[in-house]
């Protein structure tokens, strides 16, 4: 038998052969393991998994210098028993769980809290330190919007009773605890203060803004809403703050926004919008905790203060998170860049999965 070629993984890109374990599916799996299994001893080494991700991790436009060291680190999460090599069980698991993400990924654009009082109103981040204008990525956005095909789009409201406890001038509504430097008689926007009940919690005070039913809640009316989006609402408790779209600031309640973007089947997220340092951050560090490979678009977004916006974008990029330029999402989305970044980041989520899949499975003996 001759060696088996190796294979082109642009021929496999947005493809059905990593959605389901037909026959045919599982033959082109095990055509690539062949492929790459240069000394026929029905594993891949380190070496042989390298030269896979030096075929799979592209770019027609700038060149990824893989090291041995990221790849490294990929294959560690993908061999499963530890024992330095993937069995063909573990590349086929690696098929249709890791590469699907990386060669067929499900892509949201989540648009996060491009109201009026944070463009114009009450809150506006052009009147913030950095003095950013909200404005003026909304361009950018509709652009977006009218030429990349998302699997999903999100939008994201802070939606606040009057009584919210994040308005300034509700800080006399609350007891203030014992520990706090800020007393309510001298409280001002942005001083944070520490509330005693119902649970002592910090709370950062803000002017009043996006006040349920109120003009400053609604959607910027220059920003595309696209049909078929999923709106979510946050910040609906009076006494619990909400930046992420998916989680209230105390992790006591969730929004819907993991079930839409999982029966979707959305395997990546791309993040905009307002503000950078603080709803965007919030929001793409819980994607990332849930396992979507987490892009933020970076001229697509505002923030409150030069430093938060700095210290943000360094925390993402710790956590795992890959930032761009809008010019380069389209590339991105139908899977023609893809970068070593991500690529890794699918590796943890398949780790994730693993070992979630296990416990399950030791809760279920364990039970019988």
């Amino acid at each position: 038998m001759g060696e088996a070629q190796t294979p082109s993984f642009e021929r496999y890109r947005k493809t059905e052969v990593f959605r389901k374990p037909t026959v045919e599916n599982v033959r082109e799996c095990d055509l690539c393991f062949r492929a790459f299994d240069k000394d026929r001893d029905g594993f891949l080494n380190n070496k042989e998994f390298h030269d896979l991700c030096g075929e799979l991790v592209s770019n027609s436009k700038k060149a990824y210098n893989l090291s041995t060291e990221q790849t490294d680190r990929i294959f560690k999460l993908l061999d499963t028993n530890k024992d330095e090599k993937l069995d063909f069980s573990e590349f086929k698991t690696a098929w249709f769980y890791w590469l699907r993400q990386v060669l067929d990924c499900k892509s949201a654009l989540i648009v996060v809290d491009m109201q009026n009082d944070f463009i114009e109103g009450s809150l506006a981040v052009r009147n913030c330190p950095a003095h950013e204008d909200g404005s003026a990525i909304i361009p950018t956005i509709n652009r977006l919007l009218e030429s990349v095909s998302f699997d999903a789009v999100v939008y994201t409201a802070d939606w606040h009773p009057a009584d919210h406890c994040s308005f300034v001038d509700n800080v006399q509504l609350r007891e203030i605890h014992e520990t706090s430097k800020i007393k309510a008689d001298n409280a001002q926007v942005m001083d944070t203060v520490v509330f005693a009940r119902p649970d002592k919690f910090e709370q950062k005070l803000w002017p009043a803004h996006c006040v349920q039913d109120s003009h400053g809640a609604e959607l910027h009316p220059d920003l595309k809403v696209v049909e078929d989006h999923i709106l979510i609402r946050k910040g609906l408790d009076p006494d619990v703050d909400s930046y992420s779209a998916f989680w209230d600031n105390m992790k006591k309640s969730s929004t819907p926004l993991v079930s839409e973007l999982a029966k979707r089947h959305i395997t990546d997220v791309y993040i905009c919008g307002i503000a950078t340092d603080v709803c965007v951050e919030f929001t793409s560090m819980d994607a990332i905790e849930h396992g979507f490979r987490t892009v933020l678009i970076e001229d697509a977004c505002c923030g409150v203060s030069e430093e938060g916006i700095k210290e943000t974008k360094t925390k993402l990029k710790k956590a795992g998170a890959v930032l761009v330029q809008s010019a380069e999402v389209p590339d991105l989305v139908d899977c023609q860049d893809r970068p070593p970044q991500l690529a890794y980041q699918a590796a943890v989520n398949v780790a994730m999965a693993t070992k979630a899949a296990r416990s399950m499975d030791n809760i279920h003996n364990d039970m019988t």
